[in-house]
């Protein structure tokens, strides 16, 4: 069995009392104070987590951008430098290797953000379909990665950065300096609420950290774990490797359209999606809330009619809408608004109903 991997901070988490947990093989913060105070600090003034389990993986030279433009199902030749877009790189069956956000940081280099359980598989695969003229590098173990979010994440992080340097605005990059320390910050995250994703040098990571905290102490800012991260993105409808998505998963089936290129474009798995497409009702990613009572869970069976249509992907209580929700594959002629669906929770079956995403 190999070692359990310890981000540049986690000194930091446990000096901060966090309970901490194996995730993908790294030990992670689930929680510091409760996931309910640190979920509603998000959403109500800021969050700030520690993400480094993440993966970087850099891809440079000059056909660096062709050869991304085929890996991935989000346009790359029109992505500007210092913009970062969302994307999935597909197998050839159409289902998802991972989902991953693109940044270009030059005219002939960008880089993936990848998911931990993800980084060694992806380079992998890169490197198997990328040819001459282009340099994979992985420079995951090198970078911390910060996520700061929630509306007060700009002005805590504005007071630590100079204004010749100013923060960059959503799906944008920047280069500049927070708190003395030169980082790569994003303009993006995974929550639903506004904020940023820091990329810094790990020798640096601990005294960044600690500066956005001694800083937004006063503006109700919290430390957050990976128990929050999830009820966040959840209440978001953002999908979770893993969860959502995996190899047998199409974008198209988790509703993931708007980031897919047109099906001729010739990226990897194009070909395959237009046949899954083809089949008769095929299944779809649904936003559910419970109606009576029980809270559903991932794998949990989503039942219509006293028949098994659909499985639970990912499901809690929402601390924000104060009701159970969740997601969940169903065929795609049970997937409308409104449908009354049952899931089954300890052999009991319990009502919900179909609503929008995001939840609220």
């Amino acid at each position: 069995m190999s070692e359990e991997r310890r981000t540049s901070l986690h000194a930091t988490h446990v000096r901060l009392g966090a309970r901490m947990v194996s995730f993908a093989g790294w030990g992670m913060p689930v929680q510091y104070s409760s996931i309910k105070a640190e979920h509603q600090a998000v959403r109500e003034c800021a969050g700030l987590f520690d993400v480094s389990h993440m993966g970087q993986i850099q891809i440079s030279g000059r056909r660096a951008i062709e050869a991304t433009e085929a890996l991935v199902t989000c346009p790359v030749a029109t992505l500007a430098v210092e913009r970062a877009r969302y994307g999935l790189m597909l197998n050839d069956e159409g289902g998802c290797i991972d989902d991953v956000m693109v940044t270009r940081i030059a005219e002939d280099a960008l880089f993936l953000c990848v998911n931990a359980s993800n980084v060694e598989p992806a380079r992998a695969w890169i490197e198997s379909r990328v040819g001459g003229g282009v340099k994979i590098e992985d420079r995951s173990r090198a970078t911390s990665l910060i996520a700061f979010q929630g509306p007060a994440a700009a002005g805590v992080l504005g007071r630590l950065t100079s204004v010749e340097t100013p923060l960059p605005k959503r799906f944008r990059v920047a280069r500049c300096d927070i708190a003395g320390i030169r980082v790569l910050a994003s303009g993006t995250g995974y929550t639903g609420s506004p904020g940023f994703e820091i990329y810094v040098v790990n020798t640096d990571a601990t005294r960044l950290f600690e500066a956005i905290l001694e800083e937004g102490s006063g503006d109700g800012v919290l430390p957050a774990g990976l128990g929050a991260r999830d009820t966040l993105r959840l209440e978001a409808a953002l999908p979770l490797y893993g969860h959502e998505l995996d190899a047998t998963t199409s974008p198209f089936e988790a509703c993931l359209d708007r980031f897919v290129k047109p099906l001729g474009s010739g990226f990897i798995g194009s070909a395959a999606l237009a046949e899954r497409e083809a089949e008769p009702d095929p299944r779809r990613l649904v936003g559910f809330e419970m109606t009576g009572r029980g809270i559903a869970r991932a794998d949990h069976e989503i039942a219509h009619e006293g028949a098994i249509i659909g499985r639970v992907t990912s499901g809690a209580p929402s601390p924000t809408l104060g009701k159970s929700i969740g997601l969940g594959y169903v065929p795609r002629s049970r997937s409308e608004l409104g449908q009354a669906l049952t899931i089954l929770i300890r052999g009991k079956e319990v009502s919900a109903v179909i609503v929008e995403t995001p939840f609220r």
